[in-house]
């Protein structure tokens, strides 16, 4: 893996998952909720440079990549993590088609997200944006991509807070 490859990922228990996937991973075991991972439907590029030109490219134009799977009885979820990293203080460009096929109304949504530096950015604000109709939890969960190897007991105390006790 490059130094930037690297940087994406964790390596837990001999496992490599992405940043963003472990974080998920962690709370999806403390409270038992289910995993939907978006992915396009024509697959990001693994190397790390083409990957960041495709994802600037996106940006600048406003895609909205299509979504692999969907998730079989949305209307049953009254609450929803939804994680991403963020990409030059955005969202990657298909949590944006995430949230045009699905209706949040009524939900509330937990935003978490593995970043460089920068944090949530604006995002939070974004995504209240998008889903004008939903309770948006504004103090999500985000960690440095430095950071997410040593983050399950700051995963666990937030989920605490949230009142998820383990």
């Amino acid at each position: 893996m490059t130094e930037e490859e690297r940087n994406s990922t964790v390596i837990i228990d001999g496992e490599v998952l992405g940043s963003t996937q472990y974080v998920a991973y962690v709370i999806q075991e403390n409270t038992g909720a289910d995993l939907f991972r978006i992915e396009p439907e024509v697959p990001y590029p693994t190397d790390h440079d083409t990957l960041v030109d495709q994802a600037a490219e996106e940006q600048d134009n406003g895609a909205r990549p299509a979504i692999k799977d969907t998730i079989e009885n949305f209307d049953q979820y009254d609450t929803i993590f939804v994680g991403y990293p963020n990409w030059w203080s955005d969202m990657p460009m298909i949590l944006y088609t995430f949230f045009d096929t699905y209706d949040f109304s009524g939900k509330t949504i937990i935003p978490f997200n593995t970043n460089g530096g920068s944090g949530f950015s604006n995002t939070i604000s974004m995504i209240a944006e998008l889903e004008p109709d939903a309770s948006i939890y504004e103090d999500g969960f985000t960690v440095s991509r430095n950071n997410v190897q040593e983050a399950e007991p700051d995963i666990l105390a937030w989920l605490n807070e949230l009142g998820y006790s383990n």
